[in-house]
């Protein structure tokens, strides 16, 4: 998706400002907002991609004013009413109106420190050899789709190598929209930055990229 999350390469928005010893949470709601993230995400009605995807589908105006915080809770929100949890009006009152609607498991305080610790790995057993190996040029697919990805928009339709192969994992693509694809191969993909932002580009500078098989084209020796 061309959201507003995408802004690599992207003009005006001003230099990055790191906070000297940031807090991970500035305020007690972002804390209960994570959390509740976190619970309503172990209950199995959507992915992690799905959470992700729903957080860069909100309008870009919205998205570009909102808060770290506020932009999870914005998504949060739209997924519990898309998949029939609560309803917008329940929202609003922080009231149920009705009986809880059913849900494949609950995530419980005792289970918190095992269940987190332990991460949600997700890399899966190949189903077929990689295409690609260290040093081989590849292209990126010129792709810009409705749903989600992970390519950003910066390197589509440009040549690169790759760097490394890290092993199969679940496709994010499929991951949001819960359906079940077979695993893909993940590369980090290098490119010059004058392949990607010409004669503009830091001289010498080079950009990585985590890349899914299904991003790359081969490219064909001359």
């Amino acid at each position: 998706m061309n959201g507003a999350q995408d802004l690599g390469g992207a003009h005006g928005f001003g230099t990055v400002m790191p906070e000297a010893n940031e807090p991970v949470f500035h305020s007690e709601w972002e804390r209960r907002v994570f959390a509740l993230a976190l619970a309503v995400g172990y209950t199995g009605t959507w992915t992690l991609d799905g959470s992700r995807a729903a957080r860069e589908s909100l309008p870009p105006a919205e998205y570009l004013s909102a808060s770290y915080y506020e932009i999870w809770l914005a998504a949060l929100e739209a997924q519990i009413v898309a998949h029939g949890l609560a309803t917008q009006e329940e929202i609003a009152a922080g009231a149920s109106a009705g009986p809880a609607s059913p849900v494949k498991r609950v995530l419980r305080a005792e289970e918190i420190p095992p269940r987190f610790s332990a991460g949600f790995p997700s890399d899966r057993p190949p189903d077929a050899p990689a295409l690609y190996a260290v040093r081989d040029p590849v292209l990126t697919r010129n792709d810009h789709p409705i749903g989600h990805t992970r390519l950003p928009r910066y390197v589509r339709g440009r040549r690169g190598v790759i760097e490394r192969v890290h092993g199969a994992f679940v496709l994010p693509d499929a991951s949001a929209e819960g359906r079940d694809a077979p695993p893909q191969w993940l590369y980090t993909v290098g490119f010059e930055a004058a392949e990607l932002w010409g004669a503009s580009a830091d001289p010498g500078g080079r950009v990585t990229v985590a890349a899914f098989e299904g991003y790359l084209l081969p490219v064909t020796p001359q």
